[in-house]
């Protein structure tokens, strides 16, 4: 027979004990993801957001997410990649090779996704895209022939242009590679191209007067960190000296180039977000392939066009995923 008083007193107790055990249990932490880009007003980062909401991260909720902006200054990437770093990030997600390469410098055990990435089994970053090997792996920018057609393009807009200014930065570990790939397309497309380098905002006005003095009569600017940044004031240089632009990134035709044509970066900055979620859940960055872009956007821009006494032909406009009026 059950004391009725001892009853009582293991009940009352149960009943204590369980919400003391429930506030004593830890709060679940939440993963968070270091995002080290450029400029904070890129729509690019957008692609990211949303590739996130589609695998169900919210920010705040299931993840807590660190935005540190570069602001065109790579050689702000160190510090802020450091920064990440000491915030004990699970992981850091890049949107160019600079930044890859400052966060790769900083730790060798913090995964990190490459959003946007131009030869990183060139420049050791690594071993080879198909098995990456360290802490790194994402998306490659880069594709076979992507300059040649941006040249192709460019001749059959404006086929008396012959000679291509091209403002790059030799100081990258990467765009040595790019520009080579250039000479290469340059060549097949009777093109001269003329080397015009930026390593900093500082660099314009010089490299704006060598433009005009080298007589070009096209230009062609690397979409790098400084480059990036500075887009209107580059496109509003070649509007005003009448030059036909081609550019590899959509917003330097949105601020008046007269075509780009390139990877869709908000699609690969969407699918960013599939390799943070996999690492998240367990993956390793050495076993998750690089990949390539699939998807590519030709963009161009009418009123540039009409600015410069330029017709496009139709065969073009009907390849067109997008025309600027």
């Amino acid at each position: 027979m059950i004391d009725r008083r001892r009853f009582i007193g293991t009940l009352a107790g149960g009943l204590l004990a369980s919400p003391f055990t429930t506030f004593a249990q830890q709060p679940t932490k939440l993963p968070r993801v270091g995002y080290l880009g450029n400029v904070e007003s890129s729509p690019l980062q957008e692609g990211f957001r949303q590739g996130m909401r589609e695998l169900g991260y919210v920010d705040g909720r299931n993840v807590t997410m660190e935005w540190r902006w570069s602001e065109g200054r790579t050689d702000r990437l160190p510090a802020l990649a450091l920064e990440l770093v000491q915030l004990n990030v699970d992981i850091i997600v890049v949107t160019s090779t600079q930044a890859a390469r400052a966060a790769k410098q900083a730790t060798s055990k913090t995964p990190i996704v490459m959003a946007l990435g131009a030869y990183p089994d060139k420049i050791g970053l690594v071993e080879s895209l198909a098995r990456p090997g360290g802490n790194v792996t994402g998306m490659s920018n880069v594709a076979p022939d992507l300059m040649g057609k941006r040249f192709q393009l460019l001749k059959e807009v404006a086929p008396k242009v012959s000679r291509v200014a091209v403002l790059w930065n030799p100081a990258s570990p990467v765009e040595p590679f790019g520009f080579s790939d250039t000479m290469v397309a340059a060549a097949a497309n009777d093109l001269e191209i003329k080397s015009i380098e930026v390593r900093t905002p500082e660099d314009y006005p010089a490299a704006f007067t060598t433009v005009t003095a080298s007589r070009a009569d096209a230009l062609y600017a690397f979409s790098n960190p400084v480059n990036f940044k500075h887009q209107q004031l580059i496109m509003d240089f070649a509007l005003k000296n009448r030059l036909p632009s081609v550019s590899e990134e959509k917003s330097f035709a949105e601020s008046g180039c007269l075509l780009s044509y390139a990877p869709s970066f908000f699609d690969m900055l969407r699918r960013a977000a599939i390799y943070v979620d996999k690492i998240l859940k367990g993956a390793k960055p050495a076993d998750l392939p690089v990949e390539q872009p699939t998807k590519f956007e030709l963009v161009i821009n009418l009123k540039t066009a009409k600015a410069l006494g330029i017709t496009i032909p139709q065969s073009v406009l009907l390849r067109a995923d997008e025309v600027i009026q």
